[in-house]
């Protein structure tokens, strides 16, 4: 049977990642295809930002174009309260500490964060914040102290470990960047350019429907007709 798992590397303080939430929305509706999350760490340890004017000038253009094309909401919150508060600090560790906690304890990763990429982008709360990661997870219907357990299981040193091999990830399918999506269908791995697709998530979603397809009915075939290739040629 084909075994087919969509990996998708991502930050949630990643504007694009949020450009790219739909499509992630529209991969978990196809029938037969997991979706994995990889945190990249973007803004963690030592990349971890303070809210500055300069920061604010520097997302918000990307913000606006990201709205431009997909239609993601940004609320008032974010634009005129977050980004305009100097004391708050962008750090991408506790959000994706967040989501592994969620996934560790109900398979809910994904779910927590399309929630955290809301409270930023949409509520403009603080989502390095452990009381608001608590909050969002018992929005979700988590259970808060199991939740607070979970999270507090991911120590410092394990969720720089995650992060370590996200840019593995990276690295092994030549990804530059958040996000980076690579389907790997029983084993052989593709990496996806989503950026053709951003503000169209039923086209995203019927060509990962047909990959799926075509593994399938070769899987049915046994391969017979496929050539079989190597650094000296293709052989039949």
């Amino acid at each position: 049977m084909t075994r087919a798992t969509l990996h998708y590397i991502a930050d949630p303080l990643c504007g694009w990642c949020y450009a790219a939430a739909p499509l992630v929305r529209a991969a978990r509706d196809v029938a037969g295809l997991g979706v994995a999350f990889h945190g990249g760490g973007m803004m963690a340890g030592p990349n971890v930002q303070p809210v500055t004017p300069q920061l604010r000038n520097y997302v918000m253009p990307h913000d606006h174009r990201i709205a431009e094309l997909t239609g993601q909401p940004f609320g008032d919150a974010y634009f005129d309260g977050l980004l305009c508060d100097g004391t708050a600090v962008f750090d991408s560790a506790p959000p994706t500490a967040a989501v592994l906690a969620a996934e560790a304890l109900a398979a809910r990763g994904l779910d927590m964060f399309s929630a955290v990429q809301r409270a930023h982008y949409v509520d403009g709360k603080r989502i390095a914040d452990r009381d608001v990661l608590v909050g969002l997870a018992a929005d979700l219907g988590l259970d808060r102290d199991a939740f607070s357990t979970a999270l507090d299981a991911q120590d410092a040193a394990a969720l720089m470990q995650h992060f370590r091999d996200s840019r593995n990830w990276l690295a092994r399918v030549g990804g530059s960047g958040f996000p980076t999506f690579v389907l790997d269908i029983d084993g052989e791995l593709e990496r996806l350019e989503p950026g053709r697709y951003l503000g169209q998530p039923d086209a995203w979603r019927d060509m990962l429907r047909a990959r799926l397809l075509a593994a399938r009915s070769a899987d049915a075939a046994g391969g017979a007709a496929l050539p079989q290739c190597g650094p000296d040629g293709c052989a039949i």
